[in-house]
């Protein structure tokens, strides 16, 4: 008798419980109360301390031209960080580039040294090829070994021919090989104007780039392989254990506070060049400047206009990636309510005293259906300045809630009947 009783009690209890989930799962609201579906939008200011961390701002923004012309061919320069244009000239015309180019070859340098390929104590060998290079050099000797980093101390010191040729051969087994890296590099960063023949800058004819591209591999190496700021420093150095001197061709690493590189270049038809970076508490510019007169007018200019963006621009960080975002709610599904996040970090620049202007507002919905899957966008966070979007943060599900179906509740049911009664 008692068994037949626990018996109906247990189908009661199943049939209760059976209609109450499907009751929910048809609408969440019958527990929770009434919700719309409309967009919730909140505002807080940002906060004054922001992390180093942040994601990058590719679309070029409204620029500040100065009162002043450039003595060059061609010119820009860019907020290092969002990769906004502030200030340019001619900045898409092909030009000759010289030592410029090696941008380009250590930046495919510290790719390899960063994924493991090169190491920077291995030992190079430098070849024939390698050794019979003019112009800037440290004149290797055909046999001659060398550490990885002694080789990429020279290119990013001293600008030597010889030097980037051996790190290439290293890289890629033959400065050809390499070549067909560099222009297969330049196409994966949409550096829509530029052609390299060599991996030194030596070639005039056929070999060119834009102030515009120069400024975008310049910003990749920077920012991507930020330890080739170790060596685009140094002032003086010397190679072959002391016995030749590596003095910096950047003139502005002596002269102009905050500089972190970071190439020059010159040959008689590309003229005096210059690609330059700059950082002042926490805000980073980049400068191009190709074609210029001489010497020393590469270097004032280029200060010029560095001055001009510490002058009147600054970045604003904004930390959030992984901090909490809140909750949202989720119909139909197992889970009523997940917690969201923010997915990244974010860098904006503004104008010189507009950082505590800056506001965000998020923008979610305040319920979504089922399926929800952890890293699934369900909002966004706009940093706005006056009304202006600046950048975006998705929020995401920082958990899964899958869509209820009769199958999954009555899982459910039969786990909760077994743990009541077994």
């Amino acid at each position: 008798m008692k068994g037949k009783c626990r018996f109906i009690l247990s189908l009661i209890l199943v049939i209760c419980l059976a209609s109450g989930m499907t009751a929910f799962a048809d609408d969440p609201d019958a527990l929770t109360g009434t919700y719309d579906s409309e967009i919730s939008i909140m505002t807080i200011e940002s906060p004054e301390d922001n992390s180093e961390d942040a994601s990058t701002q590719e679309e070029e923004t409204s620029k500040a031209t100065p009162q002043f012309n450039v003595n060059a061919k061609a010119a820009i320069l860019i907020e290092a960080d969002t990769g906004t244009v502030l200030f340019s000239f001619n900045e898409h015309e092909p030009l000759p580039i010289a030592s410029i180019t090696k941008i380009m070859t250590m930046l495919l340098v510290m790719e390899a040294v960063d994924s493991g390929k090169l190491d920077l104590k291995q030992k190079t060998t430098v070849s024939a090829n390698a050794a019979q290079m003019g112009g800037s050099q440290v004149y290797l000797k055909e046999g001659e070994i060398f550490t990885v980093e002694e080789l990429l101390k020279a290119v990013a010191v001293h600008s030597a021919n010889d030097a980037s040729v051996a790190l290439a051969e290293a890289v890629a087994g033959s400065e050809e090989a390499f070549v067909a890296m560099m222009n297969q590099k330049a196409q994966e960063l949409k550096m829509k104007n530029t052609m390299f023949l060599d991996c030194t800058g030596l070639t005039d004819e056929g070999h060119y780039s834009t102030a515009y591209d120069v400024a975008i591999m310049s910003r990749e190496l920077l920012i991507r392989h930020p330890k080739i700021v170790h060596y685009t420093t140094i002032w003086h150095d010397t190679f072959r254990d002391g016995k030749f001197d590596l003095d910096n061709t950047n003139k502005l690493v002596k002269r102009y506070r905050g500089t972190t590189g970071l190439k020059t270049g010159f040959t008689n038809k590309a003229g005096f060049c210059l690609s330059a970076s700059a950082e002042r508490d926490g805000t980073k510019f980049i400068s191009v400047i190709l074609g210029s007169d001489s010497n020393d007018h590469r270097f004032s200019e280029t200060a010029r206009l560095l001055d001009f963006a510490f002058s009147n621009w600054e970045s604003a960080r904004i930390e959030k990636k992984e901090m909490d975002a809140g909750t949202i709610r989720v119909k139909k599904g197992t889970v009523t309510e997940i917690p969201v996040i923010f997915s990244d970090n974010a860098v904006v620049v503004v104008r010189k005293g507009s950082k505590g202007k800056i506001t965000e507002r998020i923008e979610m919905p305040e319920i979504i259906n089922a399926p929800v899957k952890t890293g699934q966008a369900v909002g966004v966070l706009n940093i706005e300045l006056e009304g202006e979007i600046l950048a975006s943060i998705d929020i995401v599900a920082a958990k899964d809630s899958q869509k209820c179906t009769f199958g999954l509740i009555f899982g459910m049911i039969a786990r909760k009947w077994a743990t009541l009664f077994c």
